[in-house]
């Protein structure tokens, strides 16, 4: 997790894009070339693929940043490998954008390669097979002995029959949505956070404005867009249906938990046909298991149950049988966007994983299009799409950079997992620690704080979460929480019961991930959370 170094401006700070902030009894009103609804991989690439043609754009989301599937995923970037059975398209575009960002992208990746890992029982034919469907779709596969596949990852299971090695790594979504979104407000472009699309306004085939909601006061504005992208992933039906349009999306939720330890160097995939829980992740210093397919029919409650999290587990386990004992430090979930194409039957695993470019002239708006489906190692390609034809409605002919400009590395980022003596010695010994098990100083507290450029209200503890490693080690927020918390006490950022607010939202957020994996060591560490935050502070959570 990240924290940015150049700041995100808001409403009314990027030059040319904004009017003038009236008075609070009035409608804010905003003009933008672009309108861009949706603040995740695709959306922030789409905004800095648009700034870096000259158009720039205010990007509009209902929560944070990478508040949706972007937010919610393994971090997995992926070599393709996993879908060169049934899915050959998605399997060579992920090949093509992986060795791009490989390029381009170093300092948001972890280059860990990977292993397909077949044991005992596993399908032989699709086995002997995997090797020529790699090949089809120009997928490195070399084949890997056992004894060699147990010398990369000891923990391997001793039913392993079978292992091929593949460009498989990982990939840090949220700094990568940050960086993409640095460089697009530094050539211009605005960024609305918690902001909701409730409305748009259509007049003679075009979309005349979008009415968005602040959620922090309920302030209503009215943007007007040349163009107006909807990226919104999960949602994008919903906000199509703003303009009259159906898109016709299946929502399937994954689940995925974290590990308080990381238990391989490489991402390790089950080799068989995409089933439930068969990849580990290895992120930092924690492993992510995973993932779920689960056919939901409503957004409202996305959470991840008791049933998944022992799915997971014994999938797991199949493959590193220490993960049957491990400590499980949260579950958390988020939905895919599968638009429904022709037929679809109840495994969501058989609908492509490939992007959805919609331009909704062909259905009567002129000024309207939706970027949806694909995947996290593909956004990049999926924004290149998404501005070509955004740049041809605009009459625009500047070529994408995105494929060859490197993406820069603006922000500077905590270093998880240090011993506490470790960081003393490099660091300033007055910095003091505020999260012992993610090593983040005050001093990066503070500089989170300076990004977060709004006078009119109070920097929330989530979002000081979501640009670092706050709350993300094995006390999940217990401690940490109450100490940044008292840092901006001390220093004079937050007043009266403002920060009793922020922490009684940051430990429900925490406990969304907890609430699944109550058992063992996580049970004592929730009931002392308990403890302290209710029983001591008198928090109602």
């Amino acid at each position: 997790m990240t924290h940015c170094g150049n700041g995100l401006p808001g409403l009314g700070n990027a030059p040319n894009n904004t009017a003038s902030r009236p008075e609070r009894s009035r409608v804010n009103t905003l003009e933008t070339r672009v309108l861009i609804i949706g603040g995740g991989a695709t959306g922030t690439g789409l905004a800095r693929d648009l700034a870096l043609r000259g158009v720039a754009c205010t990007l509009v989301d209902q929560g944070d940043l990478n508040a949706g599937a972007s937010g919610a995923n393994h971090g997995l970037l992926h070599s393709g490998a996993r879908y060169v059975a049934g899915d050959a398209e998605s399997a060579t575009h992920c090949r093509k954008e992986g060795l791009i960002l490989r390029k381009l992208a170093r300092h948001c990746l972890e280059d860990t390669q990977g292993l397909f890992v077949a044991i005992e029982g596993d399908d032989e034919n699709y086995i002997a097979d995997f090797p020529a469907m790699c090949a089809r779709c120009d997928i490195p596969a070399r084949s890997v002995d056992l004894q060699e596949a147990r010398e990369l990852e000891p923990l391997l299971s001793s039913a392993l029959i079978a292992a091929y090695e593949v460009p498989d790594a990982t990939i840090d979504p949220f700094k990568l949505a940050l960086e993409n979104m640095t460089q697009a407000t530094s050539l211009g472009s605005t960024l609305l956070t918690h902001s909701k699309v409730v409305g748009f306004e259509l007049a003679d085939g075009r979309i005349e404005t979008v009415r968005v909601a602040s959620l922090r006061d309920g302030q209503e504005t009215k943007v007007r867009a040349e163009q107006v992208v909807n990226a919104a992933g999960a949602w994008s039906g919903h906000i199509a249906g703003f303009a009259g349009i159906a898109i016709d999306i299946l929502f399937s939720k994954g689940t995925l938990l974290i590990t308080q330890k990381r238990a391989t160097q490489r991402v390790v995939n089950r080799l068989r046909k995409p089933a439930n829980a068969d990849i580990i992740v290895p992120g930092g210093t924690v492993s992510v298991l995973g993932t779920t397919s689960i056919r939901v029919d409503s957004l409202d409650d996305i959470a991840p149950t008791v049933p998944e999290v022992d799915l997971i587990i014994d999938e797991a386990s199949a493959m590193v049988p220490s993960f049957a004992s491990a400590r499980i430090l949260r579950a958390y979930a988020g939905v895919r966007p599968l638009v429904r194409q022709g037929g679809a039957g109840s495994d969501d695993r058989s609908v492509s994983r490939d992007l959805t470019l919609l331009d909704h002239r062909e259905h009567g708006v002129d000024n309207f299009i939706t970027i949806t489906g694909g995947k996290l190692t593909t956004y990049r390609h999926m924004a290149e799409k998404a501005a070509d034809l955004v740049c041809e409605h605009l009459g625009v002919d500047e070529p994408c950079r995105t494929r060859i400009d490197p993406l820069p590395e603006s922000c500077r980022w905590t270093v998880p997992g240090l011993a506490p003596q470790v960081w003393m010695q490099q660091r300033d010994p007055r910095d003091l620690l505020l999260c012992e098990c993610e090593m983040v100083p005050q001093s990066a507290v503070d500089h989170i704080v300076g990004t977060l450029r709004d006078p009119s209200r109070t920097p929330a503890l989530k979002e000081i979460g979501l640009r670092s490693r706050v709350g993300k080690g094995s006390c999940q927020g217990c401690f940490c929480s109450l100490r940044v918390l008292t840092h901006l006490y001390r220093t004079d950022h937050v007043r009266a019961d403002d920060g009793l607010d922020h922490l009684k939202a940051f430990v429900n957020e925490r406990w969304k991930g907890e609430q699944a994996v109550l058992f063992g060591t996580q049970l004592e560490q929730a009931e002392l959370d308990e403890a302290l935050h209710c029983a001591l502070l008198g928090l109602e959570l």
